[in-house]
């Protein structure tokens, strides 16, 4: 799944058996790029953003979901399906060239993460006044 294109960006993905997480939307705008990555049943703590060298990476750990009651693990359940991932995740997105990593900004809210990366002023696009 390497090299895999998402809206015109490229995007490293690695992914286990259970296919890729947190699944992203990617977007753009005149000012910025625009990523979503949708991480259900993760704490704040529990996410590492970090940008360099023009990659972005959406890392961190989800926790095993709790069965029984009262959120406590029952030792005599037997799990016969299991579709929610948990474990460590990574996923690693290559920026254009035109980000501006000095100007990124992430809020979490509702398990959707929401990245916003700044697109240098060189360029935006400008009309040019034919004289």
């Amino acid at each position: 799944m390497l090299g895999k294109r998402f809206g015109g960006f490229p995007s490293s993905i690695r992914s286990g058996r259970f296919g890729a997480f947190p699944q992203v939307n990617i977007g753009t705008t005149d000012d910025s790029i625009e990523i979503v990555a949708f991480a259900p049943g993760l704490k704040l703590a529990e996410l590492d953003v970090s940008i360099d060298k023009g990659l972005l990476t959406i890392s961190g750990e989800r926790k095993a979901a709790q069965t029984g009651s009262d959120d406590k693990t029952r030792d005599d359940s037997r799990t016969y399906a299991q579709e929610r991932f948990s474990g460590s995740f990574r996923r690693v997105i290559e920026l254009p060239q035109n980000a501006d990593p000095d100007r990124v900004q992430a809020r979490y809210t509702n398990g959707c993460l929401s990245i916003s990366v700044g697109k240098r002023e060189a360029s935006k696009p400008r009309a040019i006044t034919v004289q």
